[in-house]
């Protein structure tokens, strides 16, 4: 993982309430264990037609939305089964992290050991980001903050160990591989 100090993107806002694990990654896609094209499958079923063919309806096929690496959800996001192919196809689809009012639980847990960035902001910062697509947007993990065009910052919750990780490019085996010696000296002082 890469270290993640600050992200500053434009938006890309998928308005839409309790999106699920299926959605953001349909299980058909998940006989994998590399990270590495799930992105193409992001969102499969709203992004390409029966056909296969893009559907140019869907927000992250617009013009306007390439490149950007974060994405306003609306409620709920990342409800359903866990699986860390959802936060592996937003990384691979270039998204760094996601907005929204509510965050499942395991889905944010499954974001922050794999290097994303899952926001919970409240519901006028919310309000304003979903009527404002495409604004560029500060979040720093230093300061749990995100700052907005209009100057106005606001915290977002993150705890204190997996912000560690976030700024060092860590998950929580190289935490602890990065304590290898520590671990080593005290088994030896316990006759482990």
């Amino acid at each position: 993982m890469e270290p993640i100090t600050e992200i500053r993107s434009r938006t890309a806002v998928l308005p839409l309430e309790d999106i699920d694990t299926d959605q953001i990654i349909p299980a058909r896609f998940l006989r994998t264990t590399v990270r590495e094209g799930l992105g193409e499958n992001l969102f499969a079923d709203w992004r390409y037609d029966s056909n296969g063919e893009k559907n140019t309806d869907f927000v992250l096929n617009r013009p306007e939305a390439r490149g950007a690496r974060i994405l306003v959800a609306g409620r709920n996001f990342g409800c359903g089964s866990s699986r860390e192919h959802a936060p592996w196809a937003l990384l691979d689809h270039g998204f760094q992290a996601v907005i929204s009012t509510e965050i499942a639980d395991i889905f944010r847990n499954n974001s922050l050991k794999n290097g994303f960035l899952p926001v919970v902001a409240d519901a006028d910062i919310h309000g304003w980001l979903l009527a404002n697509p495409g604004v560029e947007l500060t979040l720093n993990v230093e300061s749990r903050s995100l700052s907005l065009p209009d100057g106005r910052v606001t915290e977002f919750p993150l705890e204190s160990f997996s912000r560690y990780c976030l700024l060092n490019g860590v998950d929580q085996l190289g935490f602890l591989l990065n304590h290898a010696g520590e671990i080593s000296r005290f088994e030896k002082r316990a006759g482990a």
